[in-house]
């Protein structure tokens, strides 16, 4: 039976997601661990993958029951015990035989969150601590991702990819509390692409950069930043289908 599971984990305990042989720890390699002791075999399919550091509050993965996992809840359950304090499942859910976690994805959206305020250890691995800016430059830069665009200036060197160009359907950029969350909605993403925006972002905010300076990278003119922001504050936060 082919399914839907929506999971979260904090990305600060794995060496990223996808799969490695070299002894170390990943998303993909405990889900697969986990998977095993359940007695589910075979491979599963993820909407993304997330880089060393990154969390997830909606990932989503594609794969096959055996007939004997028929009770979502209770596998869930049974998930939730192996996967925990890391890893959790939110939901279980019937799929289309040909369901892609990653093919069939319409749109995904990813959150960046920074704080201005005093640096607290037990939060260090989930947000930026970073110095004054000005929100409200960058409430008015953000807007200029929006649209289709050429990201090869906004892509980490060497991403393995066809083509460059993304749409950003949406774009955020808003306080919460002590936070200010930075929100992107796209059909994809390349390597580092919205680290490297917020990197920018946050520049134009301490007023080390313009508008100016954001349009002529974005155009392909010239690269003013090279250095993706730290991931600590990086979160996949949904997928729509």
């Amino acid at each position: 039976m082919r399914v839907k599971m929506t999971i979260s984990y904090d990305g600060s305990h794995f060496y990223g997601f996808q799969v490695q042989n070299s002894g170390v720890e990943t998303v993909a390699n405990r889900l697969y661990e986990i998977f095993r002791s359940l007695g589910i075999e075979g491979r599963f399919e993820a909407s993304g993958r997330t880089d060393r550091g990154v969390h997830a509050t909606g990932q989503v993965l594609s794969l096959d029951l055996p007939p004997f996992w028929r009770d979502f809840e209770r596998l869930k359950r049974a998930f939730n015990q192996k996967a925990l304090p890391h890893i959790y499942a939110q939901r279980i859910e019937a799929a289309p035989p040909a369901f892609h976690a990653r093919y069939d994805a319409k749109k995904r959206a990813y959150r960046y969150l920074v704080s201005q305020g005093a640096p607290s250890v037990f939060r260090t691995p989930y947000l930026l601590y970073t110095k004054a800016f000005d929100p409200q430059r960058i409430a008015e830069a953000i807007t200029l991702f929006e649209g289709a665009h050429d990201f090869t200036l906004f892509a980490k060197t060497g991403s393995d990819v066809d083509h460059y160009v993304r749409t950003i359907f949406r774009t955020r950029f808003y306080r919460h509390d002590d936070l200010y969350v930075f929100g992107f909605e796209a059909d994809g993403y390349l390597r580092a692409q919205i680290r490297l925006m917020v990197s920018f972002l946050l520049k134009i905010g301490r007023g080390e950069l313009a508008c100016a300076h954001l349009l002529s990278q974005l155009s392909g003119e010239k690269r003013y930043v090279s250095e993706p922001i730290a991931p600590n504050g990086l979160y996949l936060s949904r997928i729509w289908y």
